[in-house]
């Protein structure tokens, strides 16, 4: 069979837009060969790597009580980044406490932190911390704390030995790749010597699975209970309706690809219902959706206050997403993941298999509720732990183990 007959034969089969991208993507990739630009790449650089080894934590700095000098290993972030935002609690927590901090930015590809700057001075505004690049050094510094396994490299590579070296741990992120290079280096990154300190419960349970290691300490989960509550006017609270979803194309852990097919599915059973998606922009879907894009907090709390239930998925740790749903009297519906359900107990969660029928089945019975108002009330009244009891308990452990103390695990 010829070329034409077979594109002809692939055209009858699967359609010729399917064509036309196997054609494209053919190209794409012979064009790529030639320039050698499609080589993996690493999210930390190999000098980085090599120095870790030689220059890793396993040592006792000397103790240091008062206010301390501390340095926030990160990447660069983007606006409404949830794990940044976290991360930048802890480093205010610190900064409450009289303590001096420095954001210390892990950019591969550049040194110069200028415009990463701008960008969190406009997007986290209550955040006094001075900006500089892993490039400087740490000179001056007490203490550094690392935010993901390429900053864990980093600060192992350019750290020294007087430093106290701590190792925030929001997600297990071997999980975020395959089974392979960026598995085994993520993994490898609890393994430094840094006090591992872990958010939630979660972490905990699959780092003794997996590694057969325990974090140091860890902190609890919260919500910022300030930004998201329910709304309620002089004619009381908006009516509710539709959905909203947390779009994320590019994180597959936070199931796009999933939420779309049962989206789709949703919109089927409940034509009448709007689906509200925020974070990415998107397009190209075969249903009608509303886009907000990224929202601050408030207008996404008003959101969550207009809206009936809240997709939102995570094949890892939790993300903040559900505990704000639920502070603004909204539903979540989540994958069912027996290690989220040890940090997520609210009995208003609607916990479903992870298959489109599944979750849209979950979404339609959140909207076919005869109490929808009442019920959002009585979500929205429960008790939440704010993130001051977490950013309280984070600076206790650096405090104590800088001045010498032992801590005891899951503590304090």
């Amino acid at each position: 069979m010829n070329v034409l007959h077979r594109v002809m034969a692939h055209a009858q089969r699967d359609g010729w837009p399917a064509v036309t991208r196997k054609i494209i993507h053919k190209a794409a990739g012979k064009a790529l060969e030639r320039l050698s630009v499609n080589e993996p790449d690493l999210p930390v650089r190999t000098e980085d790597l090599q120095a870790s080894a030689n220059n890793a934590p396993h040592r006792q700095p000397h103790p240091v009580s008062g206010a301390m000098n501390v340095g926030w290993v990160c990447t660069p972030p983007g606006p409404g980044s949830g794990g940044h935002t976290t991360f930048f609690r802890m480093v205010q927590g610190m900064e409450e406490r009289g303590h001096r901090c420095a954001l210390f930015l892990y950019d591969r590809n550049s040194d110069d932190v200028s415009r990463h700057a701008a960008v969190i001075r406009k997007h986290w505004p209550l955040m006094e911390a001075e900006i500089r690049s892993v490039a400087e050094g740490f000179h001056g510094m007490d203490a550094i704390v690392a935010s993901s396994w390429p900053t864990a490299y980093a600060a192992a590579a350019h750290g020294s030995r007087h430093l106290h070296s701590f190792y925030f741990i929001q997600d297990y992120e071997p999980y975020f790749y395959p089974r392979g290079t960026l598995y085994a280096l993520a993994e490898n990154s609890y393994r430094l010597g840094f006090t591992n300190i872990a958010l939630g419960g979660m972490i905990g349970a699959v780092m003794k699975s997996e590694l057969g290691m325990e974090p140091a300490a860890s902190v609890p989960f919260a919500c910022d209970t300030r930004t998201y509550r329910l709304l309620e006017g002089p004619e009381g609270a908006p009516t509710r309706h539709g959905v909203v979803y947390y779009a994320k194309r590019a994180v597959d852990r936070r199931g796009y690809l999933l939420a779309k097919l049962a989206l789709e599915q949703f919109h089927a059973m409940h034509p009448d219902q709007e689906i509200h998606i925020y974070g990415d922009s998107i397009t190209g879907w075969s249903i009608p959706v509303n886009n907000h894009g990224n929202l601050p907090p408030g207008d996404l709390n008003r959101l969550y206050n207009s809206t009936v239930a809240g997709l939102a998925l995570s094949f890892t740790n939790i993300s903040l997403v559900p505990e704000e749903l639920l502070a603004a009297g909204n539903v979540p519906v989540l994958n069912e993941s027996a290690f989220a359900a040890q940090v997520l107990k609210d009995p208003e969660v609607i916990w479903a298999p992870a298959t489109p029928s599944g979750l849209a089945g979950a979404l339609a019975r959140a909207v076919e509720a005869n109490d929808i108002q009442d019920r959002a009330s009585r979500i929205a009244a429960r008790r939440r732990l704010d993130w001051r009891v977490s950013t309280d308990a984070f600076a206790e452990v650096l405090e104590s183990a800088c001045s010498g103390n032992t801590i005891l695990p899951g503590s304090p």
